[in-house]
């Protein structure tokens, strides 16, 4: 089942084990700049709001009442981050218009391993964006859907989902009290291993922007460690800030800084160190995309503003070791 609470997705498993409980957020980061430099981890900003469609079914489109979910607001050119929080084992399925974000492919309701098209929480702390290279993502930006720019679009040729579409699957309860036996005596050697998006024309989609430093690691535990007949299937409609207002009757969160204002204040990036994790190879489906920056030479537009490259950056080491791996700024 799936709650909304606090701003975040709550994914529980009771039937295969109490410990089955995931976590899910979006948070608010800085656009990293749109070139060819490979940026370091932006911080969060604080979680994006949530809603449930049905509680505002009234104001809303018919194919967004249709598909229920949760929406989430975000102004046109605004990036955001996944933050997955669990110690239970669980595999994630990220997609932006039915396009997975790690390998380019079409959405399937199951996981494959060739290629992998999941990231494994907890090892995979946060997801930035699209998979294009080995240890580089592309960073998620928010954009209107038949405008070109999107993931769904470049692909497909079509705007029809967007949004964010999620599915979990929990580690089976067997290969769950074997790990924590593992856990628990460290000499013994360790194996290797919804809701929908409204359809509008005027709704938004997420679209490639910038380079970051980011590794999707491989799945060490195996294919058959997941209960794919328990998954949970989550789809977030993205507004932007006059639906959301419409919708709601809310005022969305501020604009965030940009990155070259945020970086002369003395605040910090991020450069996470996940040990000696394998990383998944980037998709070349996603990698050939034209990036916000690139799609609005082609057309003669300036999507982006203020997409300065800052200097002198303060950057913070990360380590994977539970709660050293915060990256979050409150400021």
């Amino acid at each position: 089942m799936i709650e909304l609470k606090e701003n975040a997705l709550h994914f529980r498993f009771p039937e295969v084990h109490e410990d089955a409980h995931c976590a899910i957020e979006f948070q608010r980061t800085l656009r990293i700049p749109d070139d060819e430099r490979t940026w370091f981890l932006p911080p969060g900003l604080g979680r994006f709001p949530l809603r449930h469609l049905d509680d505002h079914a009234c104001g809303l489109p018919e194919a967004w009442r249709r598909r229920g979910g949760v929406i989430m607001p975000m102004h046109q050119a605004e990036a955001l981050w996944i933050n997955f929080n669990t110690f239970y084992p669980v595999a994630v399925k990220v997609a932006t218009g039915k396009i997975c974000a790690v390998t380019g492919e079409a959405w399937v309701n199951h996981l494959n391993r060739d290629p992998q098209d999941y990231v494994v929480v907890p090892e995979q702390p946060w997801l930035d964006g699209y998979c294009v290279e080995k240890g580089v993502i592309r960073q998620f930006v928010a954009m209107p859907l038949g405008k070109g720019y999107s993931v769904e679009e470049q692909l497909t040729g079509e705007a029809v989902h967007g949004g964010l579409q999620i599915v979990a699957y929990p580690m089976k309860r067997e290969h769950y009290e074997v790990l924590c036996a593992r856990r628990a005596h460290p000499g013994l050697r360790e194996e290797p291993g919804v809701m929908y998006a409204c359809a509008a024309a005027s709704a938004m989609g997420l679209a490639p922007g910038g380079r970051m430093k980011q590794e999707i690691h491989d799945d060490h535990h195996g294919l058959d460690a997941w209960d794919q007949r328990h998954g949970s299937r989550c789809f977030v409609t993205i507004a932007n800030s006059a639906q959301w207002m419409a919708v709601t009757g809310e005022r969305p969160p501020t604009e965030p800084p940009t990155a070259k204002h945020y970086t002369e204040m003395g605040l910090p990036w991020f450069d996470y160190y996940g040990g000696d994790v394998e990383a998944v190879a980037g998709a070349a489906a996603l990698k050939g995309l034209a990036s916000v920056a690139e799609m609005g030479e082609r057309k003669g537009e300036t999507p982006l503003p203020e997409n300065e490259a800052p200097v002198a950056l303060h950057v913070v080491g990360l380590i994977a070791k539970g709660a050293s791996r915060v990256r979050e700024f409150a400021g």
